[in-house]
């Protein structure tokens, strides 16, 4: 799907529109190097969407994003290293990526104040994360005794 496959408008509507787990199922939160999706779904059941947790081995961070229309990248909050925009500007670290039509998710910014509470928790920010896209019901992710 092309970078400019939404409308800004859609992007953002797609971003607040409340969203539900797909299913009662079960998650298992990653472990370092680990990787989950998590299927969301509007509350009217037209719109699908997906909630991306991955637990990079190497940068010892977590990375969240949420997905909409199966590929485009709504939302991606990153903690592995500073990110630099197509204009030259780098952003430092965490910082969240916003859909931008015409660039997809190219683009970053640092992460408003309020949005994380504790950002040093994955598990916190994992809700934090969640309730800034709008996830009004939290899916059923057990966190493991290590993550």
């Amino acid at each position: 799907m092309a970078d400019d496959a939404l409308t800004q408008s859609d992007a953002d509507t797609l971003l607040r529109m409340k969203k539900v787990p797909a299913s009662a199922d079960t998650f298992h939160f990653p472990d370092l190097g680990g990787r989950i999706e998590v299927p969301l779904v509007s509350r009217d059941e037209r719109e699908q969407f997906s909630l991306d947790i991955n637990r990079k081995r190497i940068a010892l961070t977590t990375g969240y994003q949420t997905r909409a229309r199966k590929v485009v990248v709504l939302a991606r909050l990153d903690f592995a290293a500073p990110h630099r925009n197509p204009d030259g500007s780098e952003v430092g670290v965490p910082h969240l990526h916003l859909y931008r039509e015409g660039y997809g998710d190219k683009w970053a910014s640092a992460v408003p104040d309020g949005i994380l509470s504790n950002p040093a928790d994955a598990w916190q920010v994992l809700h934090d994360f969640m309730r800034y896209c709008g996830v009004v019901e939290n899916p059923n992710i057990v966190r493991g005794l290590f993550s």
